[in-house]
């Protein structure tokens, strides 16, 4: 039974690159699959807040069909840890930000996107300061650990 009303936040270290697109992404598969979840995106650090997601970011991911419109970058709130029900981290590290900030209770809710996906390939690397083949292989993760994490959310794995 899909749980309908789940809520994601998906996180990397400045919300330019990677955690907009999973937000992206997640949006439009989970309408695809007529799921209705919260989604949303933010940094551990707030070097762009206010900012769009980065133009290569969206030229990529605009290219597959996904919809970058409305998203600016945020800084992770005390408050994402009692709203969301899953906190979604690109990498290792912003795992380990993510942990020293959230109260021990609801650790529960962090993960690491990439053990959603059936890869070897455990974190999304931050695409920010290579080219655009970087960005295809970060969308290329998220997308398989969307489907993954829709999966788990939806009861099926």
């Amino acid at each position: 039974m899909a749980q309908q009303n789940a809520s994601v936040l998906f996180v990397c270290l400045g919300n330019i690159c990677r955690s907009p697109s999973a937000e992206a992404v997640f949006k439009h598969k989970a309408k695809q699959r007529q799921l209705d979840l919260h989604i949303d995106s933010a940094g551990t650090m707030g070097y762009h807040t206010g900012c769009p997601p980065d133009e290569r970011s969206q030229q990529v991911g605009e290219a597959r069909g996904y919809d970058f419109s409305g998203l600016a970058c945020r800084r992770v709130s005390a408050e994402d840890f009692e709203i969301f029900d899953y906190i979604v981290a690109m990498d290792h590290q912003n795992l380990e930000n993510l942990k020293e900030a959230c109260p021990a209770p609801l650790h529960h809710k962090l993960h690491l996107l990439m053990s959603f996906a059936d890869l070897e390939e455990d974190i999304v690397p931050d695409p920010y300061y290579g080219g655009k083949k970087g960005f295809e292989y970060v969308l290329d993760l998220i997308e398989e650990a969307s489907d993954g994490l829709i999966s788990h959310i939806q009861g099926r794995s």
